[in-house]
């Protein structure tokens, strides 16, 4: 859905740091996205194009998740929903626990938040290998809802995350692709 002009925008914004955090990984710094309010309006209003209608709520990961997810779900005028690392939300939660590379981490959301046969959409910044965001995803139906869709800026396709969300059989968005 994207414009060939937004992609072009965002493709001279975002910087490649080679490298980084350790070496052989192409970091995507998206920061530079918010030093141009404009290009950050044309974003959010490409992620809410893609859901309008089609969403109850949105649920961002955090952290990064925050800094669209939250205008997106402003824009559609539905409510958003936190997924935070395991001890950051007071009781009473719901948590996922999923596999990392090297042991594992817990998600959470309070529990009543996520009501029982919303659609959801679920969105961080960028899609890798997709563990977090199927743990996001079997966080919302244990609460009775259906993801929706999921969306994000940027799609790392060679790490085949996307794999992994087939099994919820909704919509998978991301402006650009790597």
């Amino acid at each position: 859905m994207a414009s060939h002009e937004l992609i072009r925008k965002l493709e001279e914004t975002i910087e490649n740091i080679p490298d980084f955090p350790i070496p052989g990984i192409q970091f995507k710094d998206i920061s530079p996205v918010f030093l141009d309010s404009k290009l950050y309006e044309e974003v959010i209003a490409d992620l809410a194009a893609v859901s309008r209608g089609k969403v109850d709520a949105v649920c961002g990961i955090e952290s990064r998740g925050y800094l669209f997810g939250i205008a997106i779900a402003v824009a559609l005028e539905v409510p958003f929903i936190l997924i935070r690392k395991a001890g950051k939300l007071p009781p009473p939660v719901i948590s996922e626990k999923y596999d990392l590379e090297y042991g594992s981490a817990v998600i959470e959301t309070r529990e009543g938040q996520i009501k029982p046969g919303q659609r959801i959409l679920i969105h961080d910044d960028l899609l890798a290998t997709g563990g977090t965001t199927e743990a996001a995803a079997k966080l919302v139906e244990k609460q009775g809802a259906a993801v929706a869709q999921f969306s994000f800026l940027i799609g790392l396709t060679s790490l085949k995350g996307e794999e992994k969300l087939k099994k919820f059989n909704a919509e998978v968005y991301h402006i650009l692709e790597y």
